[in-house]
């Protein structure tokens, strides 16, 4: 299906039968939850197809401007695979692939942790602090065009209701994970 045509429950059809299966029930969750699905998964789209001549996918050029921005920090001796699934949100898994392919890449290095020669700590490589030099000007830019139908007054409103949106969602997470602790996982 279209990522921009209606899906089924927004005709009126689908309307209809959506009425008759939850009968009164607001159906501004589900419609909210469907729009929000498309934005990101064109979004996800369009931004792997830019990255793809940095030979680099979303995911990988989040987590190296993950790495260049903790490496600000003077104290910093890099950052943990866990600390790093954490920040980004992916399964240790996930993150664990991710940095195979970076290091593969030349752009990360993994040391053992000072403190704990058990663990590694992921840095930047040179060539992996100028790939992000080299491509964050362009990639933001790329995603400002993304938005240029919205005027600046949309976009900060667009950002500040995603953010209550996501303070909800993380607020019910935790409401859910509180409840489930208590009833013993039942």
């Amino acid at each position: 299906m279209h990522p921009f045509k209606p899906e089924f429950h927004s005709t009126e059809t689908g309307r209809a039968m959506l009425r008759e299966l939850v009968g009164d029930v607001d159906p501004t969750g589900l419609e909210l939850l469907r729009l929000v699905k498309i934005v990101s998964n064109q979004y996800d789209a369009l931004v792997g197809e830019r990255l793809r001549a940095a030979d680099l996918s979303g995911s990988r050029w989040r987590l190296l401007l993950r790495l260049h921005g903790e490496e600000q920090d003077a104290d910093s001796q890099g950052i943990s695979p866990t600390h790093l699934s954490r920040c980004q949100n992916v399964s240790k898994n996930t993150i664990s692939a991710l940095l195979r392919g970076l290091e593969e890449q030349g752009l990360i290095e993994r040391t053992l942790d000072p403190d704990d020669k058990r663990a590694f700590r992921i840095r930047l490589t040179e060539a992996g602090r100028a790939r992000v030099r080299e491509t964050a000007p362009q990639h933001l830019a790329f995603l400002n065009t993304l938005i240029e139908g919205l005027t600046p007054d949309e976009r900060g409103q667009l950002i500040q209701l995603l953010g209550k949106l996501r303070h909800s969602l993380l607020t019910h997470a935790e409401s859910q994970k509180a409840e489930s602790s208590t009833s013993g996982g039942n």
